[in-house]
């Protein structure tokens, strides 16, 4: 579990959190009908190394890509292909991870290729709002169950599938680290947090039921029922007074 209070890993960190923002947000507004996941991925790796960091995805445990790019039913991990293109009405989930100097950022957004269902834009933005009150759920003596319990509170009364087989996690020294995250909780149980403390919160949900199964592929996991997810994510530090977000411009 990483604790990262010296300025300088920090401002290391902010780095590579910018770094990861950045790229991101390039590949996304480069999401449109026709274009191939393999591409999106070689403009994501680019867009890192140009910037001085390293693509952390690329060879962690045997990934081989610098991009997860997960569309529709995928929630998390799709490879990306140049077989795979793009069409009107997808939704695709972008996740990217940065080395900058030994300090690691990890970073996701789900957007839609062009205009998409009502449903799968609901879905996109209450994953977005879950994501953000779990974020305003962190503060020094907060716990992870408080995360999982904001995240849980909001979307349970909308009746979405919240993925349980898979978790957010802390990081900084590595991609993953202790402590998991998970998206369900009950207040007051779990990890303490404290100053310095690195986590990335991610937000899984599923327009139909939580389970999940994982592809041929080794990697890509999918909703079970085949129905669309949604995946966000910011890596944070633990403030004095709250959090900061390091994956932002």
């Amino acid at each position: 579990m990483a604790v990262i209070t010296a300025p300088e890993k920090v401002a290391l960190l902010r780095r590579s959190g910018q770094i990861a923002a950045a790229a991101l947000a390039k590949v996304t507004s480069a999401v449109r009908p026709g274009i191939s996941t393999a591409e999106l991925n070689s403009l994501a790796e680019t867009e890192i190394r140009e910037a001085g960091g390293r693509p952390s995805f690329l060879g962690y445990e045997g990934y081989p890509a610098s991009l997860c790019t997960s569309i529709n039913n995928e929630v998390v991990h799709g490879i990306p292909s140049a077989g795979r293109r793009l069409k009107a009405g997808d939704i695709i989930g972008l996740d990217i991870g940065v080395d900058y100097q030994g300090l690691f950022s990890d970073h996701a957004v789900t957007v839609a290729v062009g205009k998409t269902s009502p449903d799968n834009q609901r879905l996109i933005d209450d994953t977005t709002e879950a994501l953000r009150l779990g974020l305003a759920a962190v503060a020094p003596g907060a716990t992870v169950g408080d995360i999982g319990a904001a995240v849980e509170g909001y979307l349970r009364p909308k009746h979405y599938g919240i993925v349980t087989q898979l978790t957010g996690h802390g990081l900084g020294y590595t991609v993953h680290e202790a402590p998991a995250i998970p998206n369900v909780g009950r207040p007051g149980t779990g990890q303490k947090l404290q100053v310095g403390m690195v986590l990335a919160i991610e937000p899984m949900v599923a327009l139909g039921q939580p389970d999940v199964v994982t592809a041929a592929d080794g990697w890509t996991v999918l909703t079970a029922d085949g129905r669309p997810a949604a995946h966000m994510e910011h890596t944070i530090i633990v403030t004095p007074t709250g959090y900061d977000i390091i994956t932002q411009p």
